[in-house]
């Protein structure tokens, strides 16, 4: 038999900043059992939502050196005295749904300090670069006393704008490529992001970092004007993961990023905008469970699959006919 999980204690734990409570609470909501769901919510609900932290979202093309750069900016932040979580989302196999979960280990020095966590998390194969609890473990992480939640995600995709919607400001990695690299940038990631960092600015490939920037720079000015942003973003910059080199200035500019929009009223209106999302998304997530969990819609769902295979309906058929069987039998 299970032994109940101490919800009061837990939360207790949470706030005073404990990392194994935050590890295991994060453990908690992942979780897709039915108890544990019930324990993650009651838990979130305990623990409110009276602090907050600067949420960052990291995207970049394979091989940018993502968590080379998180681990350098990290440790820059966690040396200015400020609490720093690490949600790193891994890609999980589509065939046996296993992760690598490697970020932890490319991020020796950070995951040793104090004030630093860090979390991998398989992505589960959830659409967006992110898990679908990611915004859940950031609730946590914030209820925890950390000062900024850097989300890395899996890569750059046309689904990975999902991560705008859980974080304050997105920031794009990029490395030093020739003119052809913009053609490989998804247009509605370069619409979404804030600050463009071209990374291994260092060495030979100094130059050709600052080339790049300038590329990216004049494509962003070809953007259409966004209300959430002040004069002069969103911009790109150059930094040296490596050598430390830009990371000051990129904090400059994501500190003065997020204040302008927390004075102009654009930050907490997004934070609803947010919310808003993921209570629509959550809705129809639960709704599809519901399908599944259901003997007798899930027995509907399979034989409306088997009319579909055989082609002997289409899928705004098939699709009708579930949800009209699922009204009946709400009524």
């Amino acid at each position: 038999m299970r032994k109940p999980v101490d919800i009061p204690a837990l939360a207790a734990s949470l706030k005073a900043g404990e990392r194994r409570a935050l590890a295991r609470a994060i453990t908690l909501v992942e979780s897709g059992r039915a108890d544990h769901r019930a324990d993650a919510l009651a838990l979130l609900d305990a623990l409110g939502s009276d602090r907050q932290a600067l949420r960052i979202g990291l995207s970049g093309t394979p091989g940018v050196g993502k968590s080379t750069f998180i681990e350098a900016f990290g440790l820059f932040l966690v040396e200015k005295g400020l609490k720093v979580a690490v949600l790193a989302v891994d890609p999980s196999s589509a065939r046996s749904g296993g992760s690598i979960l490697g970020d932890k280990t490319r991020m020796e020095h950070l995951s040793r300090h104090p004030l630093a966590f860090i979390r991998p998390s398989p992505s589960q194969a959830q659409m967006g670069g992110v898990a679908r609890r990611t915004r859940e473990a950031i609730a946590l992480c914030e209820a925890a006393g950390y000062d900024v939640v850097l989300i890395e995600t899996v890569g750059v995709g046309q689904s990975e704008t999902m991560v705008a919607e859980m974080c304050d400001l997105f920031t794009l990695l990029l490395a030093p490529a020739g003119g052809d690299e913009l053609q490989g940038v998804k247009r509605g990631i370069m619409e979404i992001a804030d600050i463009i960092l071209v990374n291994k600015a260092d060495g030979d490939l100094k130059s050709q970092a600052t080339r790049t920037c300038a590329d990216y720079a004049g494509a962003l000015r070809l953007l259409r004007k966004r209300p959430q942003d002040p004069e002069g973003f969103p911009k790109a910059m150059t930094v040296s993961a490596v050598e430390g080199r830009g990371l000051p200035e990129a904090w400059d500019e994501m500190t003065a990023l997020a204040d302008w929009r927390r004075d102009h009223g654009h930050f907490v209106g997004r934070r609803a905008e947010q919310a808003r999302y993921w209570f629509h998304e959550e809705v129809r997530l639960q709704l599809l469970e519901r399908l599944q969990r259901d003997p007798d819609l899930a027995a509907t769902l399979a034989a409306e699959e088997t009319k579909l295979v055989n082609g002997d309906s289409t899928p705004t058929v098939a699709a009708a006919n579930v949800l009209a069987s699922f009204a009946g039998g709400a009524k």
